[in-house]
């Protein structure tokens, strides 16, 4: 007997988000999307008509309350997040911790089972040479700091409430419908168009993770038993020039790539692995993609999206 849900999806217009929503209604589940009245909802224009949507920002608490009430979710699963990592702090990550909060506390008035809060993996202490959840936790950021805070509050909220919380922390996905600047989409899109792809020298040390396997990985660890912290990753370390000369030999022009055509950014972290032994071997989480067939399927898409635009 296959267990469905009823769930509320924040961040269902996101990269993320958007994956997740396609698995759960493949797989039965009732899914509410909490989406962003500014959200362009181009990656979820083919699921659309299957999902209840309502666009809200979490700051309107009136609002988002009406909704909990109303669809009586079971899994909540919180992907909405305004700001991003980098020296130059975004107010926005303040904001989405406050909405974040309140969202925790309305989940818990309703006896929804379970809290699903994403995480990144710059909540961690970047100087360790593999991130597992028992590494220290120390950003060197605002993102990082509000996601941290997140984590920690609903940790003790959960242990005041009974309320089972978790926080998948995310590290570096690809795939389809991918925000166009990042390296995978731009470097594959800028050969299609016969470019070259002037990057760094690429030694940056990075745990990639197809985006449906990362869909499914937050899936697998919601349902699971596991409470607290999991890493959504491969954990498996590439580099920034191996994913680019996948992609140079996928499109048969490996001479558009430019290594070391930039300079690496001051103060980037040189290396960012997940131990997912976590994910893997307690929860029985899976891969669907090695990087190379990944990061080929994406290609695929990216074709064919190229050739309809």
């Amino acid at each position: 007997m296959v267990l469905t849900y009823r769930v509320l999806l924040t961040g269902v217009g996101g990269f993320v988000g958007s994956h997740l929503a396609r698995q759960l209604l493949a797989e039965g589940h009732d899914v509410t999307g909490l989406i962003s009245p500014s959200t362009d909802r181009w990656r979820i224009r083919d699921i659309e008509s299957r999902l209840s949507i309502v666009e809200s920002d979490l700051e309107d608490v009136a609002e988002v309350e009406d909704l909990i009430q109303a669809t009586r979710p079971e899994i909540c699963i919180h992907l909405a997040w305004r700001g991003w990592s980098g020296r130059a702090a975004s107010e926005t990550n303040f904001t989405s911790l406050s909405g974040s909060l309140e969202l925790l506390r309305l989940i818990q008035k309703t006896n929804c089972e379970r809290f699903v809060a994403a995480g990144t993996c710059f909540e961690y202490d970047l100087e360790h040479e593999q991130l597992a959840e028992t590494t220290p936790l120390n950003p060197h950021d605002v993102y990082g700091a509000c996601k941290k805070a997140l984590f920690e509050i609903a940790q003790e909220f959960s242990n005041l409430t009974g309320l089972r919380v978790l926080t998948p922390r995310l590290f570096y996905s690809y795939g389809p419908y991918e925000d166009e600047r990042r390296l995978v989409p731009s470097t594959m899109l800028r050969l299609l168009k016969g470019e070259t792809a002037e990057l760094t020298p690429g030694l940056q040390v990075r745990d990639y993770l197809h985006v449906e396997d990362a869909a499914s990985a937050i899936w697998s660890a919601a349902t699971s038993r596991i409470d607290g912290a999991v890493n959504i990753a491969l954990g498996e370390p590439t580099t920034v020039a191996e994913i680019a000369e996948i992609i140079g030999d996928l499109l048969g022009r490996p001479d558009l790539i430019l290594l070391g055509a930039r300079d690496c950014p001051e103060n980037e972290p040189m290396r960012i692995l997940a131990d997912a032994s976590l994910l893997r071997r307690k929860i029985g989480w899976a891969p669907k993609y090695s990087l190379r067939d990944g990061l080929a399927h994406t290609l695929a898409w990216w074709e064919a999206w190229a050739g309809q635009s």
